[in-house]
Parts: structure tokens; C-alpha cells; sequence
């Protein structure tokens, strides 16, 4: 996609740095909710780190986080499949599909 030049609609989906996303007020207090938790659970692993505990229970920590984001993933890329990407497809874009590809691939690295 030519990101420098498309015309402007109401929801704007010219650049992903300035596309907006348009979560329910529900949904985006439960994303929230859930990164308190893993900005919480990554303070924990700092201070075992800064206590010397020993490195298997810091690396049992980490796979919880990862987990935990993981689950965060899973749970914007369901909002994004259900809203965003059909809203744009139904708009005929349907370059959202390569967007949407590689930011699967990240995700499953």
C-alpha cells in the first residue's frame, strides 16, 4: 500500500502510525486491566533479579509473562480480525490482508 497518498475517510487508514484504533470501552479496560498485571509481574522479575534468586524460578517468571502476553496478543488480534480488518475489507482494501499476514508472523515467531 502507498501509504503517502489516500484520500481521507472518516476512519482513517492511511498510515498505520496514524490509524486509530476503536475499542469499546470494555474491551479496552480489559486490555489495560491485563498489562497492569504483566507491568506488575515484570517489576516482580526485576526484584528477584536484584535479590539473586535463583535463575530457574526468575526464568518460570518470564514464561508467565510470556504467556501472559501471548494472551493479550490473542485477545487484540481477535478485536482486530472482528472489527478492523473486516471494516476494511468491506471497504475494498484489501491490502489489510498482507498488513495482516505479517503482523501474524510476528506474533508467532
Amino acid at each position: 500500500m502507498n501509504k503517502t497518498t489516500h484520500e481521507v475517510t472518516s476512519i482513517d487508514h492511511t498510515c498505520s502510525t496514524e490509524r486509530k484504533s476503536h475499542h469499546s470501552e470494555k474491551t479496552k479496560l480489559s486490555l489495560i486491566h491485563r498489562l497492569n498485571r504483566i507491568e506488575g509481574q515484570v517489576r516482580g522479575v526485576k526484584g528477584l533479579i536484584e535479590k539473586d534468586t535463583y535463575c530457574d524460578d526468575v526464568l518460570h517468571q518470564i514464561a508467565s509473562i510470556q504467556s501472559a502476553l501471548n494472551g493479550l496478543g490473542k485477545q487484540l488480534l481477535e478485536h482486530h480480525l472482528k472489527s478492523c480488518v473486516i471494516e476494511r475489507i468491506q471497504e475494498g482494501d484489501r491490502e489489510v490482508l498482507d498488513e495482516l499476514m505479517t503482523t501474524v508472523n510476528k506474533l508467532i515467531k
